[in-house]
């Protein structure tokens, strides 16, 4: 049984409360670095303990905090993104409704070392019960003089709010996120300035995610060394939690070391495939990853390892297909996600997106020609030329789609229709 860090006060029924929180060494870090750490210490330490984000972009946490100037000006704002949108992803949904004083001292502590005074939320308009879980431990916190004025009796002075989502999927990029709270329609920009120069009204501004925000914590408490001991690969370091979905017999959310096997992922914590299922294929981090082909089973579970592979880790949700499944109709579906919550921005997204989705449909429906994978291939790469990451990301299913199941595609076309319905 692998350690539990963010899980560790995961309860069946409910929700941690503060006091099992503190029990567990929770705040400790808070009352030492304010009282004994300075905000360059405390940057340093997440720099040196190699902690990349867990919300798909694996850039690394401490580098975000230290591009915040010495010089920059005031006030400057710390926001928790906790805009799950992506299909096959609800690992901050758990990690919120297992332990909400875990990401509150993260956020509090992710503030301080960018002396943040404003904290926000950001939190997607389903997530409706989590939202109100953390308004309510927000409140539980501030009574108890980790919020508000003068920190547990320090100079540092933080204040958080939740802030719900307008609903879209767009809204999870970070600089479509600071425009949707700023009031302004979240369409992307493209740096520079980076938000951590100029974010919300023109303030430096540090976002990070549910999940990254959790794990600084037991970084400071623990220290840096002991947060890399804890993968299994020398390239990574701390735990992640998988959130495995698809043909599995248990799915759900799992905390397990950076580089653990995707066959003891799915096999020991998923409880395998059910009876009769095979696997095919996984998306190994949600729906804007490559499909991970058979032969890349037993693969280290790691940022580095899927990066050399040409793949992503991603937020690390894992959605399992067995032999029985078309993986032309499946990405189809994810097309059809992607194109809906294109914010239009730019040409290469809103004009590809349907287009791909018109070319899946017609070779689903069989009325596909050998043509149409040539026209796929083309139009994948239109969407890399895209304003975000939004596009791009919708491409790498498509373009794995092809590169490892192109004889699956080839045999819609050949025999004018789906040949997974004929046995289902």
């Amino acid at each position: 049984m692998y350690p539990q860090v963010l899980f560790q006060n995961r309860k069946s029924d409910r929700i941690a409360t503060l006091e099992e929180y503190r029990q567990s060494g929770g705040y400790q870090a808070l009352a030492d670095v304010l009282k004994n750490r300075s905000y360059q210490d405390v940057r340093q330490t997440i720099s040196d303990a190699e902690l990349l984000g867990r919300g798909g972009a694996a850039f690394p946490t401490g580098m975000k905090l230290t591009s915040v100037a010495e010089d920059a000006p005031f006030p400057r704002y710390i926001v928790c993104n906790a805009d799950e949108m992506e299909p096959g992803t609800f690992k901050d949904r758990v990690l919120i409704h297992a332990d909400p004083h875990m990401i509150i001292e993260g956020m509090i502590l992710a503030g301080y070392a960018a002396l943040a005074e404003h904290g926000i939320i950001f939190i997607r308009p389903e997530y409706e019960n989590a939202a109100r879980i953390l308004e309510r431990e927000i409140a539980v916190a501030r009574k108890q003089g980790y919020l508000g004025p003068n920190i547990l009796g320090s100079d540092y002075c933080l204040e958080i709010v939740v802030h719900r989502s307008g609903g879209r999927y767009i809204c999870g990029e970070v600089t479509a996120q600071l425009n949707a709270l700023m009031g302004k329609r979240p369409n992307p920009q493209q740096p520079p300035p980076y938000a951590t120069e100029k974010g919300l009204w023109g303030m430096p501004t540090v976002t990070s995610n549910v999940e990254s925000l959790a794990c600084i914590p037991h970084i400071l408490r623990n220290g840096q060394q002991w947060f890399k001991d804890l993968a299994l690969t020398q390239s990574a370091a701390g735990t992640k939690i998988f959130a495995v979905s698809g043909k599995v017999n248990r799915p759900g959310c799992y905390e397990l070391p950076m580089g653990v096997r995707l066959s003891e992922i799915i096999e020991e914590y998923a409880g395998g495939m059910p009876d009769g299922s095979e696997f095919k294929a996984c998306l190994p981090g949600g729906a804007s990853t490559c499909f991970l082909p058979r032969e890349h089973y037993d693969i280290a579970m790691d940022f580095q390892t899927l990066r050399d592979i040409g793949n992503r880790l991603g937020t690390g949700a894992i959605m399992v297909f067995d032999q029985k499944t078309c993986l032309v109709g499946a990405t189809l579906n994810l097309i059809e996600f992607f194109t809906r919550e294109s914010c239009g921005w730019c040409t290469p997204c809103r004009e590809g997106l349907p287009c791909i989705r018109e070319i899946l449909q017609r070779i689903e429906n069989g009325q596909g020609e050998d043509e149409d994978i040539t026209r796929l291939e083309r139009m994948c790469k239109h969407l890399w030329n895209a304003y975000c990451a939004l596009a791009p990301g919708a491409a790498s299913p498509v373009e794995s789609l092809l590169k490892y199941f192109g004889d699956e595609v080839r045999q819609h076309i050949r025999q004018k229709q789906c040949p997974f319905k004929e046995s289902q």
